[in-house]
């Protein structure tokens, strides 16, 4: 369903943004690989490696990894700070929220609504039986991915890109906050805050209130 019109669009990345997880990693404990997956993301966000490439290979290592355990990840997340009231200040501006994720729609379809989030988008893991099969389910959102997100919606929305604003931390972050009309590296690596236009060093987003329009 289209979005209907808004004043502004405002779109945050998932892991490390929108919450203070690495999703991926929360579910790679559960195969007792946590470590091994931790190392592989750093350096995807750094943009050492390719992240479709990388995402690959991470998600290979969630093999066998029972969907019940879902349950104990969502247990686990923890929203970053300031995050609902960055979400209510933008609805109440007449903005719009969207969240666009190299993680997955299995926890993000709990998350997101929960924070208020208006639309998302992020990667589906595929099952054999009760239990991950190892692959990404469908197209990966990868840099890419996620300018196209910001680009579609806001075009529903009725948004020019000139008031979009992107939040991010990682390599595959830096397409988004570049056709955004603002681009804001939010606990960011040294190469996204090099490339943003606003940089927020406190991991509380009610730091970004103030460059809402």
């Amino acid at each position: 369903m289209p979005l209907p019109p808004a004043r502004f669009l405002v779109v945050l990345d998932a892991d490390s943004t929108l919450i203070r997880n690495e999703v991926i990693e929360l579910i790679a404990d559960e195969a007792g690989r946590g470590p091994e997956v931790a190392a592989a993301t750093e350096a995807a966000m750094r943009g050492e490696v390719d992240f479709a490439t990388s995402l690959r290979s991470r998600v290979e290592a969630l093999q066998g990894v029972p969907v019940a355990a879902f349950a104990r990840v969502l247990s686990r997340i923890e929203p970053t700070p300031g995050v609902r009231e960055l979400v209510d200040a933008v609805h109440a501006r007449g903005g719009r929220v969207g969240v666009v994720s190299g993680g997955f729609h299995e926890i993000l379809d709990t998350v997101a609504p929960d924070l208020g989030v208006d639309v998302w988008r992020a990667n589906r893991l595929a099952t054999a039986g009760e239990a991950l099969s190892g692959v990404v389910d469908g197209p990966i959102v990868d840099a890419e991915g996620k300018a196209r997100a910001l680009g579609e919606w806001a075009a529903e929305a009725d948004v020019p890109l000139s008031r979009t604003i992107a939040i991010g931390d990682g390599a595959n972050d830096l397409l988004m906050m570049a056709a955004a009309g603002l681009g804001v590296a939010f606990n960011a690596k040294p190469a996204v805050r090099a490339q943003a236009d606003v940089v927020v060093g406190p991991v509380d987003l009610r730091e970004v209130i103030s460059v809402l329009p």
